[in-house]
């Protein structure tokens, strides 16, 4: 049985926050997850009908599976959009049927439709699974680049 892969709705920002806890979890990271229901629906499903990002969710039959959270940016040196994908995740008892496959491929053809020049995403160095799922797609690991963060206290210092 192939997922069934949807946008999310307004409606699903209960599941959705439900996965980013549950993905927090499993990368050893909830401590960190501030995020909330008011909070998800205002940047996702704005009432100025603009959203910051984008969801879809993965069904196996009625039971929701996984998602995929992800935006578009922009590279300069292609003069193209790409497609970012902040977070994906399926639950542990729906992995290995094709579920995350499901959920890149469904990127991929979105970002390839939208004329994106690339599509990324980070995976945490220990995930072993994920970086040899990544490669076997074809994915490649930028190892020369460096992620370089401002948040909470030092953005607002520097600000």
């Amino acid at each position: 049985m192939h997922p069934l892969i949807r946008p999310a709705t307004a409606a699903d920002v209960p599941q959705i926050l439900a996965f980013i806890r549950a993905l927090a979890d499993y990368e050893k990271l909830a401590d960190e997850v501030t995020a909330d229901e008011a909070q998800l629906r205002a940047t996702l499903f704005p009432a100025d009908g603009v959203p910051i990002a984008h969801c879809v969710l993965a069904f196996a039959g009625d039971a929701p599976a996984g998602f995929a959270l992800y935006f578009f940016n922009y590279s300069t040196f292609l003069a193209k959009p790409g497609l970012y994908l902040e977070d994906l995740f399926v639950k542990p008892e729906f992995r290995g049927r094709g579920i995350g496959k499901a959920l890149l491929l469904h990127l991929a053809q979105l970002a390839n439709t939208r004329g994106c020049g690339r599509m990324e995403w980070s995976v945490l160095d220990w995930n072993a699974p994920a970086i040899a799922f990544y490669e076997s797609i074809g994915a490649r690991r930028m190892s020369e680049w460096q992620i370089c963060r401002l948040t909470g206290p030092a953005l607002a210092r520097y600000a």
